[in-house]
């Protein structure tokens, strides 16, 4: 009974990263205080906790390199091409389509990259809550092992 315990805790530690939609920082906070409580109870938990918060950080890096190149990309293709799109309500509408500049593509398949990466973010979490559900580590791919 003690083992099926220790694996619920293991499922909830990967799982309490959803919070993050419900509370700032919550991908962080709910492992970590999950972790943290029960990390001495068992070597199941203690990993699964490292595995949860070391791809947690792992994508925080991510996400802030992306956005860091992402962002000047869009910056300059609009401050560059700002006759992308003109809407002139008081006369009618008018529609003029000029042809946006390479920046905003970069920039777009860099956001899409982003979008990509927040999909998988979710596969690999729901992945992980399974396998510890069934008594195993999961080991998450791209992680960057800052716990050990």
């Amino acid at each position: 009974m003690e083992e099926k315990n220790h694996t619920n805790i293991a499922t909830f530690i990967h799982l309490s990263t959803f919070s993050r939609f419900l509370v700032p920082f919550g991908n962080f906070l709910g492992p970590l205080v999950l972790w943290v409580i029960n990390k001495e109870k068992s070597q199941f938990i203690d990993e699964n906790g490292k595995q949860a918060l070391n791809f947690q950080i792992s994508i925080l890096i991510y996400s802030l390199i992306i956005g860091l190149v992402t962002i000047p990309f869009f910056a300059f293709s609009i401050f560059s091409g700002f006759d992308f799109m003109d809407f002139n309500l008081f006369e009618g509408i008018h529609l003029n389509l000029s042809k946006p500049s390479p920046l905003f593509y970069i920039g777009g398949s860099l956001g899409f990259l982003a979008v990509v990466g927040f999909v998988l973010e979710i596969v690999f979490i729901v992945k992980a809550s399974l396998r510890a559900r069934d008594g195993e580590i999961y080991e998450y791919p791209l992680s960057i092992k800052f716990l050990k």
